[in-house]
């Protein structure tokens, strides 16, 4: 899997530590999401599809490891636990429950980028097999590539944001995303404001009337959703 079609879950009552991740894993080329606390991450998880998890054991009223063992029982989505105990009975704990790996806090930002690269390498790509190709009627996105092509298979050129708006729809087909969770998904300055913008220069690319788009819809008061065929 390429480091810019995934999608990952900080998971921290820690602030500090949620912004700080969130910022150097997109400078890493990551789309990444945060969540306050365990239920605030499973409204997450409701919403989009994660390749990853990173997940703080000591947290307030459930703590991560509570957390691992029922998002488990559904989920076999790569988790980090992320912790400021350092022995090794806690490790030992976050891994018998199902954590794919463990790092002591504080460490350094680089190691971990090199520890998801090395999970999502050994992830089962089994799921996003599945989404490989949009079919958008006069053109295709190849997900894998991040490529619009036309029927003819020449390349239309989108931009980098495009790029990963299209990835983002396209992995929950059919889910409708509000403007403010796909500003904060793509990162980089974007917007509610500016995401209006995108989608309406993304149609022009793949809609055949791009006043009246039949893949890249907008649902009144909710936000844009993607129907491919």
């Amino acid at each position: 899997m390429e480091n810019n079609s995934a999608h990952i879950l900080v998971v921290d009552d820690d602030n500090r530590i949620r912004s700080l991740l969130q910022r150097f894993l997109r400078d890493n080329e990551f789309y990444v999401s945060v969540a306050k606390d365990a239920a605030d991450a499973r409204e997450r998880l409701k919403d989009y599809k994660f390749d990853l998890l990173i997940v703080d054991i000591m947290m307030p009223e459930e703590s991560g490891l509570e957390f691992l063992q029922t998002f488990r029982q559904e989920s076999n989505v790569p988790v980090i636990m992320l912790t400021a105990m350092g022995e090794t009975a806690d490790r030992i704990s976050g891994l018998e429950c199902g954590a794919d790996d463990y790092l002591p806090k504080p460490f350094e930002p680089k190691e971990l980028v090199l520890r998801i690269k090395s999970i999502l390498r050994r992830a089962p790509q089994t799921d996003q097999a599945a989404v490989d190709k949009l079919n958008l009627g006069l053109c295709c996105y190849d997900m894998n590539k991040k490529e619009l092509t036309n029927k003819q298979g020449g390349i239309i050129h989108i931009t980098p944001v495009e790029q990963a708006m299209l990835s983002v729809l396209g992995q929950k087909s059919g889910q409708i995303f509000s403007r403010e969770k796909l500003a904060d998904i793509l990162g980089a300055g974007q917007s509610p404001r500016s995401i209006d913008v995108q989608i309406t220069r993304l149609r022009k690319k793949i809609e055949k009337d791009s006043k009246n788009p039949r893949y890249l819809q907008t649902v009144r008061g909710k936000g844009y959703m993607l129907l491919p065929e």
